[in-house]
């Protein structure tokens, strides 16, 4: 078993498989300082490609994917579904579904990250970024705004913006204490990623009891592919796919 992972939902699979006996190994990008730990064996970095991902599942001979990443790394999940397509093994996503506006939300949706970059082009705000680090500097143009972001990992490089202010933290997050914190920066609209789930989901609820509105970017468009929201459908996939592990 591969599970591709860096989730909430890959780390309740880790678990889940190592209880039922299911031998695999949890590969992570490597973009945080420490990553959790998993009761299986650990890989870091990327592949190289969908090159790289072949040889690396004929090598380790590799019965089963699990694509357990996050709904934005688009990517990997192409890699991942071309490269068990050359290698002929089986693929799952372990995916959260995403997040629905409810009533007392006021969402602003976008398609992607430029988008979200247009959108900000307006006069001076109070702005919780919460997009993680990976895209921060496509929205340095807008640096009129002060910007509160929220990093698993202090950063390494000067922050692309004049005003901002980093909290070090890693979800799961609570909502009465994401309150203070948008009280305490006297947030005027939250900047979010729709990811889905519940460790990020925090800040939406938040945002909401606030009455603040919340730019939300869409997920990024994937190929059709057979998908599961719990690690038990997993397990009932493994048992229904060439294997003789009895779960």
């Amino acid at each position: 078993m591969l599970i591709l992972g860096g989730t909430t939902e890959a780390a309740a699979l880790a678990r889940v498989l190592a209880a039922a006996g299911v031998h695999g190994t949890m590969s992570l990008a490597g973009r945080v300082d420490v990553p959790m730990r998993h009761p299986l064996d650990q890989r870091i970095g990327g592949f190289g490609g969908v090159t790289g991902l072949v040889d690396y599942i004929l090598a380790h001979e590799v019965t089963h994917v699990v694509d357990a990443t996050h709904p934005f790394a688009a990517q990997m999940t192409r890699n991942a579904m071309a490269a068990c397509q050359n290698a002929v093994i089986p693929l799952l996503a372990l995916t959260r579904p995403a997040w629905q506006p409810v009533p007392g939300d006021n969402w602003q949706r976008v398609t992607n990250i430029p988008e979200a970059v247009r959108a900000l082009k307006k006069p001076s705000q109070n702005i919780m970024l919460a997009i993680g680090r990976m895209h921060l500097s496509e929205f340095a143009v807008n640096t009129q705004h002060h910007y509160l972001l929220r990093l698993v990992d202090p950063p390494k490089d000067p922050l692309p913006f004049p005003k901002a202010h980093v909290v070090v933290a890693r979800g799961p997050f609570d909502e009465t204490e994401d309150q203070a914190l948008m009280k305490l920066h006297k947030i005027d609209l939250v900047v979010s990623k729709n990811a889905g789930g519940t460790g990020a989901y925090a800040k939406i609820a938040a945002a909401r009891a606030l009455g603040l509105p919340v730019l939300m970017i869409d997920r990024p468009e994937l190929p059709q592919r057979r998908a599961v929201t719990t690690p038990e459908e997993v397990l009932a996939w493994i048992a229904h796919t060439g294997t003789d592990l009895g779960v």
